[in-house]
């Protein structure tokens, strides 16, 4: 059961790193700081438990049905050095270190994005070929933005509760990149789903037939209630913000939230059941 363990840890990897990106989008010295503190702690304990799952898994020493302990070690161990650099971004929250806080945070993002990377090809057969292994890349980069970006937006819109003079610019900013990166989503599935047919291996291949023939119907439940669902409440948020109402768009994005769980849940089911990595 270590692929299937593993197919779902990832969803933390993927909300650990976006939701870190997402902290870049409002203007760090017009924003309540507290807003960075409690987000980047909710991150980070994402991350740590992205590096302990993996590390736990890794102990069983790995088996047939999933990735090696050696691989597995070594996603756990980059998501590792990943919390620790958050981990100090997060304590320089407390301090006025603006160069440590910008240089933790740039390495916290990179070495995230490494251990992203790492955490999802592990899961990718070893006949499926390099195409298919950017499609897995792509596929986690977009669900990571997601995430991180309906949690991100989610959280932020408290804060008008907090600072009620607070410009609603800003949480439009994060709806609307929300809304693009939605779409980049929809497109990097289906590369996923297309490429491997064209460019991939056999195997690739027939991975996609098996998709279509015995998942049709997972697969187009997590296309609506994922991606198609969220874009529709993406786009009442903005309409509400027009008004501006932050208040009912924040309960908007608090189902947005819920529907990209749903829609991520399923796509890790459909990546253990398939190896497609939608």
């Amino acid at each position: 059961m270590t692929r299937f363990a593993a197919c779902f840890i990832l969803v933390f990897g993927e909300l650990a790193w976006g939701g870190l990106f997402a902290l870049a989008i409002p203007p760090f010295f017009k924003v309540e700081r507290g807003f960075y503190k409690s987000s980047a702690s909710v991150y980070l304990a994402a991350s740590i438990t992205t590096a302990a799952g993996l590390g736990l898994l890794a102990l069983r020493g790995g088996v047939s049905a999933g990735p090696g302990a050696g691989s597995l070690w070594t996603a756990s161990a980059l998501w590792t050095l990943s919390s620790a650099a958050d981990a100090v971004y997060l304590y320089t929250l407390w301090t006025e270190n603006g160069l440590l806080r910008a240089r933790a945070y740039a390495l916290g993002l990179g070495l995230g994005l490494a251990a992203l990377i790492a955490n999802v090809t592990i899961l990718m057969p070893s006949g499926f070929g390099a195409v298919v292994a950017v499609t897995y890349g792509v596929t986690a980069i977009t669900s990571a933005l997601v995430l991180g970006l309906v949690s991100g937006a989610m959280l932020f819109g408290h804060w008008y509760l907090i600072d009620l003079e607070m410009p609603v610019d800003y949480l439009r900013t994060f709806v609307r990149l929300l809304g693009i990166v939605l779409v980049a989503d929809l497109v990097a599935l289906g590369l996923a789903i297309g490429l491997p047919v064209i460019l991939g291996s056999a195997s690739a291949a027939a991975a996609v037939h098996e998709l279509f023939i015995s998942h049709l119907g997972l697969l187009a439940v997590r296309l609506i209630l994922g991606p198609i669902a969220t874009m529709v409440l993406v786009w009442m948020c903005w309409q509400t913000l027009k008004i501006p109402q932050t208040m009912a768009a924040t309960g908007l994005l608090y189902i947005a939230v819920m529907s990209v769980l749903v829609g991520e849940m399923l796509g890790r089911f459909i990546l253990f059941r398939t190896a497609i990595p939608l």
